[in-house]
């Protein structure tokens, strides 16, 4: 039987994380052969998330400090502390529905690591709006050419790795934003573990909290970042400590 861990970062999601939770349960309680525990951590949360997530059976941490990187790898090292074989994460909104991350489950069998790709033929994807579009091909390219990735979808938020790869690259997570999953995949990189794709089924959900004016821009600077960090120019990086006040609004989320 396998154990797993299924952690879930939120940010505010009073609207949809009940909904989220309830379809996760009802359908993991029938899957025989898994053991799995949901760990629900809320950073920033100034709404009724914690309300709403303390009515169900699952773990819950609870941080003052926001970022969805940040929430994704306190939930890892919480996972860590258990048994478990695999230690995954979900959206919150549901973009990914349950048996979608089964499918996970089920193919991550000789491998290090397994994601979602969207853009996968036989991915099923429903409504996703034209800048999403835009902005996650945009965004693939740039991250090919500056790691060398054969990726077509980093940024699906859904994606499972055995526990040994993940306990080895935990120390090297250390961008807590749009830059997260990037820092992730080429850590295993690092670590000699192979992480696949496969298709998945996937639901342009409504609340979404990306600002369309800021987001590309930040998804750049954090990129770029993460690269020179991971480069013989590493002491470049340190100059953003002395950049002028106005670039706070996306110094925050490096």
């Amino acid at each position: 039987m396998k154990r797993v861990a299924i952690v879930m970062p939120a940010h505010n999601e009073e609207e949809r994380i009940g909904r989220t939770l309830e379809e996760y349960i009802n359908y993991f309680e029938k899957v025989e052969e898994l053991d799995y525990r949901i760990i629900v951590v809320l950073n920033a949360c100034s709404d009724r998330t914690l309300e709403i997530v303390s009515k169900f059976d699952v773990d819950i941490l609870n941080f003052k400090q926001g970022g969805k990187g940040f929430a994704i790898t306190e939930g890892f090292k919480e996972a860590l502390k258990g048994d478990f074989d695999l230690i995954g994460f979900v959206d919150a909104d549901m973009a990914t529905p349950p048996n979608a991350f089964y499918d996970l489950i089920k193919n991550i069998d000789g491998f290090g690591g397994i994601m979602g790709n969207r853009w996968n033929k036989k991915s099923k994807v429903i409504k996703q709006t034209f800048f999403r579009q835009i902005l996650s091909r945009g965004f693939n390219f740039l991250v090919k050419s500056l790691f060398l990735f054969h990726y077509e979808d980093t940024q699906c938020g859904a994606k499972l790795f055995r526990r040994d790869a993940l306990k080895k690259i935990i120390p090297d997570l250390y961008v807590t934003h749009w830059a997260y999953d990037i820092n992730l995949l080429y850590s295993m990189k690092k670590g000699g573990y192979r992480v696949v794709e496969i298709p998945t089924e996937w639901i342009d959900r409504a609340g979404s909290k990306l600002n369309v004016k800021k987001v590309p821009l930040m998804m750049f600077i954090g990129v770029i970042r993460l690269r020179i960090i991971n480069s013989p120019f590493k002491f470049v990086s340190r100059f953003y400590d002395k950049l002028p006040e106005w670039t706070k609004i996306y110094r925050r989320w490096w």
